[in-house]
């Protein structure tokens, strides 16, 4: 044995020489290893449990013994008796370091583990939240040191936990009294450094050792949906979540209504203020209370959402994104107390943060999306929609990132159809029509049976079939444009030009009969030629954009699409690119990614190195104004076309022929005739 022996951390390959007696957690802090702890080295957390090694290691140059660590202590065996310690690990805080040591951090006691993933094709994300729990022991008062205590508290945290700069709220110093006294002068306290070097700020403190855990919010705010996500603050894992539609749309169902109901009503702005942060409450209390979390363990919130959600939730009024040039009143990332925004129903002094917008109509939330898809991390051209009222288009590599926003309007989240709901138990969300007896079959939400399948009935007989949500009708146009039933211009034959009676007068159009239950009282279905143009015009504005951004790069191909948004893990990318929806690619290289906005939020919240890694991106990403584009509306028009009007969309027809035909104009008369214009003909071919 030496004064100085040799100790090596695993995984990280940390090593250095430390006095004899020096325990594992020092060690760890004077060597930078990543090893947790929350009580501060008194053996009552295990948050800094470590498995020593013994035996030759060649790599590492040294012969471990049995010896070189000391022997279990009274605390550790306090701890094994109550709590259990599983075999062969040791408390860093009490185990000495006595000679040559190997000795492996667990990824459970790494401060910074990589745990959060969407899935398991997605990157991990590396554990590092801006609140953290502290166990400090403070001073006792002294007639002779006159200090208040939490002067002391703040000494205490700096010696202990290397905490400078510490302020605290009115609420937290009103208990700070009553806790340390019950404590016996040891007190927990929620620290919240929103960044490294950044002053910090006690959220809460509990007398004694308070173990956790603490949870945070991650918040998407979309025009149409609000979604929550109660997250452990230790795990990133998702212990609630909860939506509900956005309750502005009784203002306007599309951004530029709300602005507009803000400019020609005096408190208009205020009222939509008002409904959003009361919303934002509701799903608090939605979430606590599934997870039977007590509210004040919330700590933390992080919110994305598009500019004028944005400016609408800060109390901004949004007049100024309703004309050129789109002026953002800030566009820069947030650091708020979630008080001043209305978050009640967690913990009064929680704080919340907002990620940067992007531009005046590119926001919060699709920089959430872009540090969730990260498409400025792949050599792959990635083009990246987040589907819903407003989209918000991302393409780009690693050597540059464009951005766009698009009005698509509500259709895709069913509105603005006939028969449309929100996704729902018993909307139709997926169908099938056959090519040859026009025939369909579909799914509803809470049922995993198809229409035609023994038992549906009494499958849904709790819920009947009430509509379809915006997957549904998404494939539901696709499949007509597949059978035949629709051609090319989005116009539905009558009966007798599709050999189908489901093919229905309408006026002077016709609509496609997708489910029939009025003779038992339940919902008579269909897909009318209205709502064939309100999908038309939603696709062909998201078209677009994507297209747009493509000219801006110099390409007419893209080598990955994700779709994104409330949704987008419920778009067929087959029915996606039938519908012209998005560029024309293998079908392969199209994938879902849920709500990445909201993903994009988790990873914030559970990252402070996130936070700054998407405010760099942010000022890199380059800005594209629909509005202004001239070629927009050039693009628009031909997208107008079920897949497009001149666009080949070579990959879809080699893999997918589709019907070449053309439905009188004029054949709608209201009783199926086939009364045509001149020099016109109606023509079918077969898939």
């Amino acid at each position: 044995m030496t004064d100085q022996p040799l100790v090596i951390f695993t995984p990280s390959g940390k090593r250095g020489r430390v006095p004899a007696g020096t325990t594992v957690l020092d060690a760890a802090r004077r060597l930078g290893v990543d090893l947790d702890s929350v009580c501060g080295g008194r053996g009552i957390c295990s948050k800094c449990q470590v498995a020593p090694q013994t035996g030759r290691f060649a790599k590492h140059g040294v012969t471990v013994d049995a010896g070189a660590l000391s022997a279990r202590n009274a605390v550790e065996a306090r701890y094994d008796a109550k709590r259990g310690l599983a075999e062969g690990r040791r408390l860093g805080c009490q185990a000495q370091v006595l000679a040559d040591a190997v000795i492996d951090v667990p990824q459970e006691s790494q401060v910074h583990r990589q745990v959060v993933r969407k899935s398991a094709s997605a990157r991990p994300v590396t554990m590092d939240p801006a609140t953290r729990l502290r166990l400090v022991l403070v001073p006792e008062p002294d007639m002779h040191e006159p200090s208040g205590d939490f002067e002391r508290l703040a000494a205490a945290l700096a010696d202990q936990w290397f905490e400078k700069e510490v302020s605290a709220p009115l609420p937290v110093l009103a208990r700070l009294q009553a806790a340390l006294r019950k404590g016996n002068w040891q007190v927990t306290v929620a620290i919240h450094r929103p960044r490294e070097g950044a002053p910090a700020r006690i959220l809460d403190i509990w007398p004694g050792f308070f173990e956790g855990p603490l949870y945070g919010l991650a918040i998407d705010l979309g025009s149409t949906t609000l979604a929550a996500h109660l997250c452990d603050l230790a795990t990133g894992e998702v212990v609630a979540s909860s939506g509900l539609m956005n309750p502005q749309i009784r203002f306007g169902e599309d951004l530029m209504s709300r602005v507009s109901y803000a400019m020609m009503h005096e408190t208009g702005a205020a009222e939509m203020t008002a409904a959003v942060r009361g919303a934002m409450a509701e799903l608090a209390q939605a979430v606590t209370a599934e997870a039977k979390v007590e509210p004040a363990h919330v700590v933390e919130a992080v919110i994305v959402c598009n500019p004028v959600m944005h400016h609408l939730l800060l109390g901004i009024d949004p007049s100024e994104l309703g004309q050129a040039p789109f002026a953002l009143a800030t566009s820069g990332a947030l650091h708020l107390g979630a008080a001043e925004i209305g978050l009640a129903g967690i913990n009064l002094s929680a704080q919340a943060y907002l990620l940067p917008c992007i531009a005046g109509h590119v926001g919060a939330d699709a920089a959430a999306v872009a540090l969730s898809e990260a498409p400025d991390k792949r050599d792959t051209l990635t083009l990246v929609v987040d589907v819903g009222t407003n989209a918000e288009i991302l393409l780009g590599n690693r050597r540059r990132v464009l951005a766009c926003s698009s009005p698509t309007g509500p259709a895709f989240e069913g509105a603005q159809i006939s028969a449309g709901q929100r996704a729902a138990p018993g909307a139709i969300e997926r169908v099938r029509i056959d090519p040859e007896t026009k025939e369909p079959r579909f799914r509803v939400i809470g049922c995993e049976l198809w229409s035609d399948d023994p038992g549906f009935e009494a499958a849904v007989a709790g819920t009947g079939v009430t509509g379809i949500c915006g997957s549904g009708i998404i494939e539901a146009v696709a499949e007509m444009r597949m059978a035949g039933l629709m051609d090319a211009s989005g116009l539905i034959g009558g009966p007798e030009q599709t050999g189908s009676p489901r093919c229905e007068p309408d006026g002077r159009t016709h609509a496609y009969l997708l489910h029939d239950a009025s003779a038992s009282g339940g919902a008579r279905i269909r897909v009318t030629q209205g709502d064939i143009r309100a999908i038309q015009l939603a696709k062909s504005a998201l078209y677009a954009g994507a297209r747009l951004l493509m000219d801006e790069l110099g390409t007419d191909s893209v080598d990955r699409v994700v779709l994104a948004g409330a949704f987008g893990a419920h778009i067929s990318p087959l029915h996606a690119t039938v519908l012209g929806m998005i560029p024309d690619a293998p079908l392969e290289a199209v994938t879902s990614a849920g709500n990445a906005a909201g993903h994009g939020a988790r990873i914030a919240l559970c990252s402070r190195a996130a936070r700054a890694e998407i405010e760099a991106t942010v000022g890199r990403i380059t800005k594209v104004e629909t509005a202004i584009e001239p070629r927009f509306q050039e693009h628009f028009v031909a997208a107008n076309a079920i897949p497009h009007a001149t666009a080949p969309f070579a990959r879809l027809r080699a893999a997918h022929p589709l019907p070449e035909l053309t439905f009188n104009a004029a054949g709608g008369d209201g009783g199926g005739g086939r009364r045509r214009r001149r020099g016109q003909r109606a023509t079918s071919t077969g898939p």
